[in-house]
């Protein structure tokens, strides 16, 4: 492969990354041109690492034999210390070298590298491991690299020209690589952190201090029963936990029918749904919290068998008009709702512990919820803290079906 060849090859994953190329199909472009000039490639892998709580990163490998690339992400926890102690990547990233090679018959040596004695045994002949560090300010780790590997069946491996033509394209794919990592991190971040509607709008340029949309929709508000006393009593390291679990039910209630996660205050939850109407909207939040409920069920459940502290929530539903958009500082924006209808659903919530009620729920909500009369059943008028009127509140009748 001449240095014309290399270069178009170089230009050509530059385009492809700029224009939103996926991470598969930048390296299977890669490996066909690579095949296409002669080089007898088995198989390529490459793995980069994600900025996100639970994915650790993603991988991709192009095999001959399939002539397609594929990918996938994996966890945290998929990756076996002792597997990844004992890779070349490890030991590329101890030695801050960047290029491991081994070759049958050369320096292969059986049980260096466990991965590499499955790869000889399926047909390898030479096998080149890289890793490119980045040491950027958007790293995703203290180990954050490109790690990728490259396979030849050709009884006398890569020749030194296409080990030094791998040398010159890999800084290329790196780079094209990390960019499209850059704004899946990004885009999983602000979703994760934001909200899904509010990270994706974030993303699209709405980042104006006080710029807001005036939006129809039911405000949930949810409280944790009990939560001091358990923060009082329970144990420091279990009070994390807890709080990850009860809000996990829920915000995959909520998600389920394409509520929108805004906050999380303290043990509290606010959260937003619209819909093609305000009954649509009122319809989703009911199935919403139908389903929360049953996944507290199996939450408690599987905490009472493990000897741990249980709770409920108390959640107010409101339906309302709320502004919604970038609300702050010059410096710290927060993107959320506010408005009277989140300090009514605020105040609802309020008031199931003194009425004794997992759910409470607006006038104004349960006039909306047409569908949903028969499960509906009036507590009476009460006054609410900062609202002039009193009015009318409602529950869910115990015996209607959710």
């Amino acid at each position: 492969m001449d240095a014309a060849k290399i270069l178009e090859l170089q230009e050509w994953l530059i385009a492809g990354a700029l224009d939103g190329a996926d991470e598969a199909g930048l390296l299977q472009g890669v490996c066909d041109r690579l095949v296409a000039a002669g080089m007898k490639l088995w198989r390529a892998a490459a793995a980069i690492d994600s900025l996100h709580p639970t994915v650790e990163g993603h991988f991709y490998e192009w095999r001959r034999s399939k002539g397609k690339a594929g990918g996938r992400e994996y966890e945290r926890t998929e990756v076996a210390e002792d597997k990844w102690l004992q890779s070349p990547f490890h030991h590329l990233l101890q030695t801050k070298q960047r290029r491991l090679r081994r070759r049958r018959g050369d320096d292969y040596r059986q049980g260096e590298y466990p991965i590499l004695d499955d790869l000889v045994a399926e047909g390898v002949t030479d096998y080149v491991a890289y890793v490119i560090p980045f040491t950027d300010v958007a790293r995703a780790g203290d180990a954050d690299a490109l790690s990728s590997s490259w396979c030849s069946d050709r009884p006398e491996g890569f020749s030194d020209e296409q080990v030094a033509v791998l040398d010159r394209v890999l800084p290329t794919l790196a780079l094209a690589l990390r960019n499209r990592s850059i704004a899946r991190s990004a885009n999983n971040l602000v979703q994760v952190y934001l909200g899904r509607d509010a990270g994706t709008r974030v993303l699209h340029g709405q980042i104006e201090r006080g710029r807001t949309e005036s939006i129809r929709a039911v405000v949930w508000y949810s409280d944790l029963a009990g939560f001091t006393r358990i923060a009082d009593t329970a144990p420091e390291d279990q009070i994390v936990p807890l709080l990850n679990d009860y809000a996990d039910c829920q915000v995959r209630a909520i998600h389920a029918q394409r509520g929108q996660v805004l906050k999380f205050v303290g043990d509290g939850l606010l959260a937003i749904f619209r819909g093609e109407g305000d009954a649509d909207a009122c319809h989703r939040a009911l199935d919403a919290a139908s389903d929360a409920f049953k996944r507290l069920e199996a939450v408690n459940e599987a905490r009472a068998g493990k000897t741990l502290p249980t709770t409920r929530f108390y959640l107010g539903l409101h339906l309302g008009t709320v502004l919604y958009g970038n609300i702050g500082s010059h410096d710290r924006l927060d993107f959320t709702v506010v408005g009277q209808a989140v300090n009514e659903a605020s105040r609802i919530q309020a008031l199931c512990k003194s009425l004794d009620r997992n759910v409470i729920l607006s006038a104004a909500f349960a006039k909306a919820a047409t569908r949903s009369d028969n499960r509906l059943l009036s507590l009476g008028r009460y006054g609410l803290r900062g609202v002039r009127q009193a009015q009318e509140l409602f529950t869910l009748d115990d015996y209607a079906p959710l």
